[in-house]
């Protein structure tokens, strides 16, 4: 025992080894009551304890957290202590909260649906469930702009990207975007812009999805495209409508189940000049001739029954393929291929959806994310089956339709259509009877009108589910009812046999080794151990909230009371899910100032678009349609001014004084040369501002805006450092957005899924967005999303983070982000120039850093940083934005004083390295932070002699704590020259890209 002491003490003064600091019994303070619960979910968020939060403060100059805030953030914007009172959120505890989610699951009625319209109940694989949607390793990091340090998420990309390509026969496919209805919509403002913008009408067959048309309406208002709905086959051979066509979309097969040939009607479309834009199914793809086979251009749809929960209506993957042609118009992010400095193959972004950021208001896309969680998700169902097994589960689904099929018909039944995949549409004599009948039965039916319903059938029908079904509609024709062993398999597919797939799909070797769970299992893991999440360390990234996704928040999420229901099921089903989206919205509210909250938006750009069709809506109402321009600061972010475009705004920009801070006098001047024509001032501050401080002219802008007619867009980006210290309606604001994967902790997911709702003034209300299944009054917008409450599942995260912390613990969170930002600024001043402060030195929630110096003396720029950073175990924070030689910082409040110290030990460090190639005592164009990252491979194998001027523990181990705890990077630094469009095109798949 005694050799085992005195090792323990030679480690400890050796610096290897670390205890934990005591904390006397005495000091633990009991709970208020003994009846009190012990799991307080604001101790287990918060980071810093009492202690922590003291020594901060003492570290800053301050006695007390008040006085702290009082000289951070500007008193004529503060809310008051009424106001808190009157908007106090009662705080549960983690097992309470728990309990009340199972409870309200208990509401939501578990009936199988069989309404399809583009939804469907997936199955899960388990290996899957549990290690991927389920795990932080996967759900916590963000979206790979640093791919050192993310290939494993930028592999199973390339696969979703591979697998979308293989089934739909395109030449290029991105890597996700929000849901099938946004991406037709995408693919309808393609074709316009690809007719030069000249040809206005696009024409929508009648078998799409009625969300997806409502989307549709709400994007072509924006862009004035004059949306023709007609039969697309009959409807083009109209000369006036051909010479002004941009493009079609189809549905295949459609909303009604029909598979029809449109082979000729692409003919015609193409003869015309214009575009086919094809939305369709995954799986019916894997029996039905893909639509690159019959001359489509675009390629789009949901992925979601690809292994992804229904969930309420999302979210789901959407898929989105072009031709060649096509692939420097399509939006979103693209996954290719590179090398990395040492020549090693490499995964990187090519297109990072920051084409808005280039081209601001020219930008004719604002998406700015994607749902690579979900992505994920649908390239490992593709990987875990493959092609055979995909077929397999598609027959399956094929059959149990024709048996459906042929038994509803022995009872007398007409079936409208005689093709079909997985949906068919039944006359029926009393649609009233026959849908109580099959809901007394625990089974829904879509309802289309008096005289038909709709069956789809998915991979989670059972033999049992089928004899169930049908017996439902043996009942409403008084048949005898029928058994399993009664029912006859089909004898041939009911597909044209024209439209049969006779070519193969995923012939790549990834889809055809990892069917057993020992080596699926191995594939994930081996994939996410390449990757930087939360779980290894702070995600330091200004301006995006990388805060704990905490796992009580995220267990109901997967539980089937909520995971597995149909978005269109009827409102008597779904009391627990309305409940919790109900309180959510109005818990938003309340944290806002504002009347009234819309979930619909699924990202922050939709949440930005929908706030300014709102205020056109609004305008419009009162007989002032000109009123389309937009002041916008030239400081926003990107999407703000693509997304006004969008709502067919006009933008002006407002100048930035030097000070970072909104120049009031030039917003003054253009508010009024405009007075006539002003529609809206978007993110006028992104309050705080994106420099990192709160601004104290907000008001007086807000004020400038009214008295000329406009409304004020507050972008929430940066909500965390506001809740119960000020609030946008307080600030000035008609309608904001909020990231609920910043402020309300859902997770990033790798690069999605985001929720962006929007909170609006009551004036605003009768225009938030409605939706074709679950209308709203005559005054509401079309729909924004797919779905009528977007993203529905993961609000259940949003809803479980705000009720646990409760009101105080909001506010508690808020000023320990903004201390925490404030004890990080001091610690690196001194060590770096600290761009924005106010006038008492204190910035908020998160600090910009220059690094321009570096650049004059030693040749270094801010990717150098960064890639350093990779090293000492810490994702960079944000890169050359909002200022192109910054690093926007932002610690949150999760962090703790331990892991703060940390990062700025790590930045403190670098900043030596630079002072050495400053002096000399490194090169400029050889030394550890140009060379860096530094993967296992370089420092331990390559490069024998190691021909450079520092160590390879220097390079590796640039701090005592990476000896025990050290993340590598798996390759050296990306050759962004490598990342160009022509050569990422040339590899479709993993085992291509490798044997490059």
């Amino acid at each position: 025992m005694a050799a085992l002491g005195h090792a323990r003490h030679t480690l400890l003064c050796l610096g290897r080894l670390s205890l934990p600091q005591k904390r006397s019994l005495a000091s633990v303070q009991p709970p208020k009551s003994l009846f009190s619960a012990l799991d307080n979910f604001t101790e287990r968020h918060i980071g810093p304890d009492d202690g922590e939060t003291t020594k901060m403060l003492s570290h800053l100059g301050y006695k007390s957290m008040d006085a702290f805030v009082n000289e951070t953030v500007p008193s004529k914007i503060r809310i008051s202590a009424e106001q808190i009172s009157n908007t106090t959120i009662p705080a549960f505890s983690e097992s309470q909260l728990l309990a009340r989610a199972k409870d309200l699951g208990t509401l939501n009625k578990p009936f199988k649906s069989y309404i399809g319209m583009g939804y469907h109940c997936a199955v899960v694989p388990p290996v899957i469930l549990r290690n991927i949607i389920e795990n932080p390793q996967w759900y916590t990091p963000y979206t790979p702009y640093q791919p050192e340090i993310a290939q494993g998420r930028l592999e199973s990309l390339v696969n979703f990207q591979t697998m979308v390509m293989s089934l739909t026969s395109m030449d290029i496919a991105n890597a996700s975007l929000l849901d099938e209805a946004t991406a037709a919509a995408e693919g309808m403002v393609m074709s316009f812009i690809s007719s030069g913008s000249r040809k206005r009408k696009f024409l929508v067959d009648p078998g799409v999805l009625p969300q997806t048309l409502a989307v549709l309406r709400t994007r072509a208002k924006g862009f004035n495209i004059d949306l023709v709905v007609a039969d697309a086959s009959s409807a083009i051979e109209d000369d006036a409508l051909r010479r002004d066509i941009c493009g079609v979309l189809v549905q295949y097969p459609d909303v009604d189940g029909h598979i029809k040939d449109f082979s000729a009607l692409a003919d015609s479309v193409h003869a015309a000049g214009a575009l086919v834009v094809c939305a369709t199914d995954l799986l019916a793809l894997t029996m039905i001739k893909p639509p690159g086979e019959w001359g489509a251009d675009i390629v789009l749809g949901n992925s979601g029954r690809f292994g992804v929960p229904a969930g309420y209506g999302g979210p789901h993957g959407a898929f989105f393929a072009v031709t060649n042609t096509l692939k420097r118009k399509m939006p979103g992010r693209l996954v290719g291929r590179s090398r990395d400095a040492t020549g090693k193959p490499a995964y990187r972004l090519a297109l990072q959806t920051r084409e808005q950021h280039i081209r601001r208001e020219k930008a004719t896309s604002n998406i700015c994310t994607s749902q690579a969680l979900l992505a994920n998700m649908a390239a490992m169902y593709a990987v875990y089956h493959g092609p055979v097994g995909l077929q397999r589960i598609a027959k399956k689904v094929h059959g149990f339709t024709q048996v459906f099929k042929n038994s509803v018909e022995s009872f007398g039944y007409d079936v409208a259509n005689k093709t079909f995949f997985d949906t068919v549409i039944v006359k029926v004599s009393n649609t009233k009877d026959l849908h109580d009948i099959s809901r007394a039965a625990g089974i829904n039916l879509r309802h289309i009108n008096d005289s038909y319903v709709g069956v789809t059938f998915d991979e989670s029908v059972t033999a049992d589910n089928l004899v169930d079904l049908i017996n439902v509609f043996a009942a409403a024709s008084s048949s005898s009812p029928v058994s399993l062993q009664q029912l006859q398999q089909p004898d041939a597919p009911a597909i044209p046999s024209s439209l049969e797939r006779s070519s193969a799909f995923l012939p790549h070797q990834v889809f055809n080794k990892h069917h057993s769970e020992t080596e699926m299992l191995r594939y994930v893991n081996h994939l996410v151990s390449k990757d930087v999440g939360l779980v290894h360390s702070m995600i330091p990234l200004g301006s995006c909230t990388m805060k704990l996704n905490s796992t009580s928040s995220m267990i109901p999420l997967t539980w089937d009371a909520y995971s597995c229901i149909h978005p269109f099921v009827p409102f008597d089903q779904v009391q627990g899910y309305h409940t919790i989206i109900k309180e959510l919205e109005q818990d938003l509210a309340r944290i806002t100032g504002f009347h009234s909250t819309s979930l619909q938006p699924n990202s922050g750009a939709a949440g930005e678009y929908a706030g300014l069709c709102v205020i056109r809506a609004y305008h419009e109402s009162r007989g002032e349609d000109d009123r389309d321009i937009c002041l916008i600061p030239l400081s926003a972010h990107g999407t703000n001014p693509a997304s006004a475009v969008m709502a067919g705004l006009k933008v002006v920009s407002v100048k930035i004084r030097d000070d970072g801070n909104l120049d009031v006098e030039d917003l003054r001047s253009k508010a009024e040369k405009h007075k006539d024509k002003l529609a809206a001032f978007m993110a006028s501050i992104t309050y705080p501002s994106t420099f990192g401080v709160f601004e104290d002219g907000v008001q007086e802008a807000c004020t400038i805006i009214h008295d000329n007619g406009g409304q004020v867009y507050l972008d929430g980006a940066n909500l965390n450092a506001q809740i119960g210290l000020t609030n946008p309606a307080t600030c000035g604001g008609d309608v904001c957005h909020m990231n609920l994967h910043k402020t309300f902790a859902i997770p990033h997911g790798g690069g999605g899924p985001g929720v962006g709702p929007i909170c609006v003034a009551e004036h605003l209300s009768p225009f938030l967005p409605s939706h074709p299944l679950m209308p709203l009054g005559e005054k509401a917008i079309d729909a924004v999303s797919a779905g009528p409450f977007g993203s529905s599942s993961i609000h259940l995260i949003s809803w479980a983070y705000i009720k646990m912390l409760g009101g105080q613990g909001l506010s508690n969170a808020s000023k320990i982000a903004l201390l925490n930002a404030n004890y990080m600024a001091s610690r690196l001043s001194g060590h770096y120039s600290l761009r924005y402060k106010n006038a008492n030195g204190r910035v908020a929630h998160e600090l910009l850093i220059d690094l321009a110096e570096f650049e004059k003396k030693a040749g270094l720029k801010v990717m150098d940083f960064a890639k350093r950073l990779q090293d000492y175990g810490f994702h960079p924070p944000t890169c050359s934005w909002p200022i192109s030689t910054c690093m926007l910082i932002e610690p949150t409040e999760s962090e703790t004083l331990e892991e703060i110290d940390r990062f700025c030990d790590a930045m403190i460090q670098i900043r030596k390295e630079a002072e050495d190639i400053i002096t000399g005592v490194q090169p400029k164009d050889n030394n550890v932070l140009k060379n860096a990252p530094h993967p296992m491979h370089v420092v331990a194998f390559s490069d024998p002699e190691w021909n450079r001027p520092y160590t390879r523990h220097t390079a590796a181990y640039p701090l005592p704590y990476l000896e025990e705890k050290k993340f590598w990077p798996t390759v050296s630094r990306i050759d962004d020259a490598y990342g160009d469009l022509n050569l990422i095109c040339d590899c479709p798949s993993v085992e291509e890209f490798a044997s490059t």
